[in-house]
């Protein structure tokens, strides 16, 4: 198993232009916020007390959740060559069987957007010249696992029966097209007509971004809105900071509902292996 989480791992960082296309959704979002967002943001939200530092920490959480779903679909690739190139067959015969080389895929995924994701916020925080709080650190930590998690899972249930490089190419492109709009990080969700705000709603990445910005957010919110219970309730749901279903949820609801799809996509992964085993 170690020997094929160190191959994906060495053949992922080793393509050095695949690195950077799977990180292209996440620069993006980030210069598209750095050139024309930014501006307009600050002057929408004037009224606010270092409104810059609140939204350049909103951008953040977005654009972390986005680098989750990229980097991770990136890493899945290997998974689709081998069987190209039937190198699949050989790994097969090999002690760990076809359970351990799925598994090996799976967690060479999670591990590689789990260090993107570290990458892209230190990135980010040198440029910001944002300070993470310490305190804050370790729930940081847990909402990169968790977003590596989820969003290897959902990636390689997309993935799965995909044949060759080529065709997986296309879906690449709109996977990371779309992921910058799910988060909310090109267009604001609360800017949104209601229709797709509830396409956003439905699919996880929106509640990986949620939990961020809650954690990333939650001083310059305070700071920001002190005495203004009715404004910063207006703020979280226009920015998607809380996920507005009939009322705010709150970071444990998130929290839940992140779990949850996590726990279906396992699930659903277990029974597409043992499904493709059997046709083996």
């Amino acid at each position: 198993m170690l020997a094929l989480l160190k191959r994906n791992f060495i053949l992922y960082f080793r393509n050095r232009s695949g690195v950077f296309f799977s990180l292209l959704g996440a620069l993006i979002s980030f210069l598209l916020y750095i050139i024309f967002l930014q501006k307009n943001l600050t002057d929408a939200w004037s009224q606010l007390p270092d409104n810059t530092n609140l939204l350049n920490n909103w951008l953040m959480g977005g654009t972390l959740a986005v680098t989750g779903i990229t980097t991770s679909f990136t890493a899945l690739t290997q998974m689709v060559q081998d069987r190209e190139n039937q190198m699949d067959q050989d790994l097969f015969l090999t002690d760990l069987g076809i359970w351990g080389l799925q598994m090996s895929y799976l967690i060479s995924s999670i591990a590689i957007s789990f260090v993107m994701q570290v990458f892209m916020f230190a990135v980010m925080g040198l440029y910001f010249k944002e300070s993470p709080v310490i305190s804050h650190l370790p729930e940081i930590t847990l909402i990169m696992l968790l977003s590596s998690l989820l969003s290897s899972l959902i990636n390689i249930l997309l993935i799965y029966r995909f044949q060759s490089v080529d065709s997986l190419g296309k879906l690449a492109t709109i996977v990371g097209t779309a992921s910058g709009f799910l988060v909310g990080t090109y267009v604001p969700i609360g800017v949104l007509p209601d229709f797709a705000q509830i396409i956003m709603k439905c699919t996880p990445a929106a509640y990986i971004a949620s939990l961020y910005r809650q954690i990333l957010m939650k001083e310059p919110l305070e700071t920001a809105f002190t005495g203004n219970s009715r404004l910063l309730k207006e703020f979280q749901e226009k920015m998607g900071i809380q996920i507005n279903w009939q009322e705010l949820l709150t970071k444990e609801e998130t929290y839940f509902i992140v779990v949850s799809i996590s726990f279906v996509a396992i699930l659903l992964w277990l029974l597409f292996v043992k499904v493709f085993s059997r046709r083996k």
